[in-house]
């Protein structure tokens, strides 16, 4: 059976925005859709809201920062239970059999073909989706910024988290230290490098793929999903977002060897 029907959405989420925006977004984590195939793998509703099925408020901020920068917005549609686009596809925690404390049934025993199915369906079609589109911009000489929009949960296995902002980065630090540098320019916001996660080859995709690997300037955004709940707190912070990646993408102009470490796994 196939993953998805011909009648259900599109696994990608395309906005264009206008060509000139030095900003590419994405938004690996944005959706919670099920297809029929998997029946919602076994969960219950609020599972299904849960922050185990999707990053809550991310999608709402990425739209509006698109707009925002007049910038393109690449959105994974589906939850990322099914397969999460930000993993390897050979790792475990690609399709976990346990989120946090919860239990995916429609994730247990699955075998080899099942699991392709799913990277097929999902996986693939984003990030050919993302690889189109720097092909494109690299083809026609367009400086590219690429900006991943994650939110976390304040708390996770009982344990509190206290930080508002992550900004993460991990062999190129080129645009994540100078936005580091202007968000912790507000003293009401508890900011940090590469927390409450980290950038790595074994737990990322899209940045070690799309970003490092190419040799772009890049980072990634992770917003403490209570901040962002509502239509229009993600308005405001997709405003303070603009503001600081304009700012920081002026640094880079001005002087692109800034805190550049190697750009290459």
């Amino acid at each position: 059976m196939a993953v998805l029907s011909e009648q259900e959405p599109n696994p990608v989420e395309w906005i264009p925005g206008q060509e000139g925006s030095p900003f590419l977004l994405t938004c690996d984590h944005g959706g919670r859709l099920f297809p029929q195939s998997c029946a919602s793998l076994g969960l219950s509703s609020a599972d299904t809201f849960s922050h185990i099925a999707w990053d809550i408020g991310a999608a709402g901020v990425a739209r509006e920062l698109a707009r925002q920068l007049a910038a393109p917005l690449i959105l994974q549609s589906y939850s990322r239970l099914l397969i999460d686009c930000n993993r390897p596809p050979a790792v475990s925690s690609s399709i976990p059999e346990i989120s946090e404390n919860t239990t995916i049934p429609g994730n247990l025993h699955l075998d080899p073909q099942q699991r392709e199915a799913r990277r097929a369906a999902i996986f693939v079609p984003y990030h050919q989706a993302i690889s189109a589109e720097l092909d494109r911009r690299a083809a026609i000489g367009q400086a590219t910024v690429l900006v991943s929009v994650h939110s976390f949960t304040p708390t996770f296995n009982g344990q509190r988290r206290e930080l508002d902002i992550g900004i993460l980065f991990n062999r190129d630090t080129r645009l994540g230290e100078i936005l580091l540098q202007l968000v912790s320019c507000d003293p009401s916001l508890r900011v940090a490098a590469n927390q409450p996660y980290s950038v790595s080859d074994q737990t990322d995709y899209t940045i070690p793929v799309h970003g490092e690997a190419r040799g772009i300037p890049h980072v990634m955004i992770e917003i403490r999903n209570t901040l962002i709940e509502h239509g229009q707190h993600q308005i405001q912070w997709a405003q303070r977002f603009a503001d600081w990646l304009q700012i920081a993408d002026q640094h880079l102009a001005a002087d692109p060897t800034v805190a550049q470490s190697s750009a290459h796994p």
